[in-house]
Parts: structure tokens; sequence; C-alpha cells
């Protein structure tokens, strides 16, 4: 948990905001699988002994050594999976880690006594260790009792806030005013969160626009905001969003009166998981 200030906060901490939600920080990675070879197709695909074999890879063969609870390892093969051609995926999924401690050499100090050198440090080290983890299992051959796979894997975009930011700077760079002031990106949306951590207890469980209002305050100051039911997400579903129910989620738009707010928001919430502390 932290208490500094949201524009010098580190990429290891959580941010508790209103409403009993916080922002956990975690790494996240996309999952492909395809099978590596035609001897491959004729085999069965075992969900599970590939996810104990990407567990025990994060637990033996990094630098430091990962170990992950079962559940934050999501594999889902494909339906019909002697119909796919050879070169598409057999299953998709994603991988989660949320114990990023062994990052930061400062965790057991008090906020006040670390000094911004060392969260500018922290970041580099953090960003450099998930491009390491990602250059290692992009790309990974598996061997799942004689049958041949290859894992791709990639950061979410969303996830990628450097990369985010570089979008908007190329985009925006020629872009003015009427009055000659440059334009600047200041709404951010988010879809697919549970409808009820937006909600009045007791009065709704749709979301609320002063629920919501509060929540994201903790930013910097709103200029407009809209959120709705985000039913869309079910319809177009993929691996992310197969398991959502139409009705129970939302989506948030958020406009900041504020870049610096905009950006500050954004840099939180790239890499981190919304969460309910009673949920």
């Amino acid at each position: 948990m932290s208490f500094r200030p949201v524009e010098s906060l580190p990429p290891t901490e959580t941010l508790e905001i209103e409403n009993g939600l916080s922002l956990v920080p975690r790494v996240k990675l996309l999952l492909t699988i395809h099978r590596s070879d035609l001897s491959s197709v004729s085999k069965p695909f075992d969900e599970w002994k590939l996810k104990r074999s990407l567990i025990d890879f994060l637990k033996t063969s990094l630098a430091t050594p990962v170990v992950i609870p079962e559940e934050d390892l999501h594999i889902r093969r494909f339906k019909d999976l002697k119909k796919r051609k050879r070169d598409e995926p057999v299953a998709q999924g994603t991988l989660s880690i949320h114990d990023l401690g062994f990052l930061d050499k400062n965790r057991y100090k008090s906020a006040s006594l670390v000094e911004e050198d060392d969260i500018t440090a922290l970041e580099k080290k953090f960003l450099d260790w998930r491009r390491c983890l990602v250059d290692k299992m992009d790309g990974m051959e598996l061997n799942i009792e004689g049958a041949k796979f290859k894992l791709s894997a990639a950061i979410p975009r969303s996830d990628d806030f450097q990369g985010m930011k570089k979008e908007w700077e190329d985009l925006y760079a020629f872009r003015r005013y009427s009055r000659g002031g440059r334009q600047q990106p200041d709404t951010i949306v988010i879809r697919g969160v549970p409808s009820r951590w937006f909600s009045e207890p007791r009065v709704s469980s749709k979301p609320s626009m002063l629920v919501t209002h509060t929540i994201f305050s903790t930013f910097g100051k709103i200029r407009n905001l809209s959120v709705a039911e985000d039913n869309n997400l079910v319809e177009n579903e993929d691996e992310e969003s197969s398991d959502l129910v139409s009705g129970l989620h939302c989506k948030i738009v958020v406009q900041f009166e504020k870049y610096v707010d905009f950006y500050n928001a954004l840099k939180v919430l790239s890499g981190r998981s919304l969460q309910k502390v009673t949920s």
C-alpha cells in the first residue's frame, strides 16, 4: 500500500483509492501457443501439463526465481483443434506476476525517505526485467510428452505506457489549437470493470456517476465523465472477455482538465489490476 503522490508512485507499489478499490501492480503477459511440428497435430493438447511446464520454467530458469500460484496462469485451448490449420494457434492465455517486491530494495523504507532518483532507478529496473522476461518466453519451445509447441509472449498494449506515450506524441506532434497552443490527450477509456464496484451500496447495482467521479478524482480534476453498461464487450468477446456476462460490467470514459493528470493516471493504471478489498 502506498501513500505517495500519484506522480511519484513506484511501479511495484499498490495505490489505495476510494470505495475500497486498489490498483495492484503486476506484470501481465499475453500468451499464444502454436504447434511447432507436424507430428504434434495428432497428439492431444494437455493444458494442465503445459501450465506446469511454464510454472517450473519461471521457478528454475530466471536469474531471480518467480513463484506464481496456478490461478495466475490461464490457458484456454481452442475448440476443434484437429480442424485448425497448422499455422493457427491451438491455445492462448495470460500470465500474471503479482509478487514484484524482489525488484525494490527500498520497499521497507518510509515513503518520505525514498528519493526521486530511487524511483527513477526502480522504474528502469522494472522495465528492464519485464523486457527480459518477454525476451526469454517469446519463442520458447515446449515439449509436452513428445508433443512440441512454440510459445509467443507479449505485453498487453494497455500495459505499455511508454509505447502509448510515443504513439500520442507522434499523433499530436503537429496538432495545434486555433489559439496556437499544442493539443494534448486528456481522456482515458476503461472497459470490462465490474459495475458493482462503482455502484452505491444498498441503492443500486448499476454504476453511479457520483461514486465513479469520486474514485477517479484521485488522479485530478475531471472535465467530463460517462459510465454505462459495457454490453458490446460481451458481444465482441475475445480471450480476455469470454467469461463476461451482459449487464455486470461497465465502460468508463474520463476526461481530465489537465494533461498532467491524464498522464499520471494512465501511467498508474498501466501495469496494475483494479481490485476490490471485499471481493
